[in-house]
């Protein structure tokens, strides 16, 4: 155990992110792969005005993007879905808010079908480099920013181990805890990628559908909260109650202050 860590149950927890040489040096490397991933999209396209490009926080910006990418999007599709990708992935990996916005743009470039499938795919690759990344430096920065909620995840996982997929499975399905720290908390708590993998592909389906639907959409929506109508709301309430009723079947009620974090 390294210096100034102390043991808190399985989970060490540590005051310092105690980063060896090689662990920065492979995450920096990450971050430099999606720079010049990116840097080779922007080489490859044409000429213009390139202000637009950047982080849509609002629904503004969003609209801007894609009133502008509509029209390389046909010509130059290939390099469109690669920046794109680079970009989801990059957010998702390193936990950077704002992918509802990305998928709303799916949505209003490629339609329904396409759209729900590369946010399927670009949010399952960012959660999975993101688990990767946490399984080589994760353990000392989540256990100093949340070394009590990194514990309840851990014993939760352990209760369910005979169950996890069911358990993983209602997580990405409700808002009990953010996908972001599902992500980076996975690989500390042991949970296997093949589990981490499938409820992901699987979780993230019907947010992803309703979110891209309403990218169809995009000029009438005044905000985010204008993503989910009634119908929205009851498909993914009959998905959720669904996965909570075949939870509940498998195991007794569980009232672990885990649910209330």
């Amino acid at each position: 155990m390294g210096k100034g860590e102390k043991s808190n149950g399985d989970v060490i927890v540590g005051s310092k992110f105690p980063l060896s040489f090689w662990e920065v040096t492979a995450a920096s490397t990450v971050v430099l792969g999606f720079v010049l991933g990116l840097l080779g999209v922007y080489l490859t396209m044409p000429a213009s005005d390139y202000s637009f490009l950047k982080l849509p926080r609002n629904l503004d910006d969003l609209q801007i993007l894609r009133d502008h990418l509509e029209n390389y999007t046909s010509d130059y599709t290939a390099q469109v879905l690669v920046g794109y990708c680079m970009v989801y992935i990059f957010m998702q990996t390193f936990m950077i808010p704002g992918t509802v916005f990305m998928s709303l743009l799916a949505g209003s470039l490629f339609g329904v079908f396409k759209g729900v499938a590369l946010v399927v795919f670009t949010a399952t690759a960012g959660a999975s480099s993101c688990y990767f990344l946490s399984k080589l430096i994760g353990r000392p920065i989540l256990s100093s920013i949340w070394p009590n909620k990194l514990k309840l995840f851990q014993a939760q996982v352990a209760k369910r181990r005979q169950r996890l997929l069911n358990y993983m499975l209602f997580l990405r399905l409700t808002p009990t805890l953010p996908n972001t720290f599902i992500n980076f908390a996975s690989p500390i708590v042991d949970v296997p990628y093949h589990i981490f993998f499938l409820a992901t592909v699987i979780g993230l389906i019907p947010a992803a559908f309703v979110t891209v639907r309403a990218g169809l959409a995009l000029g009438e929506l005044q905000s985010v909260g204008d993503l989910y109508d009634f119908q929205s709301i009851a498909t993914l309430f009959l998905i959720a109650t669904g996965d909570d009723y075949v939870r509940k079947s498998n195991a007794v009620k569980d009232t672990s202050p885990l649910w209330y974090v």
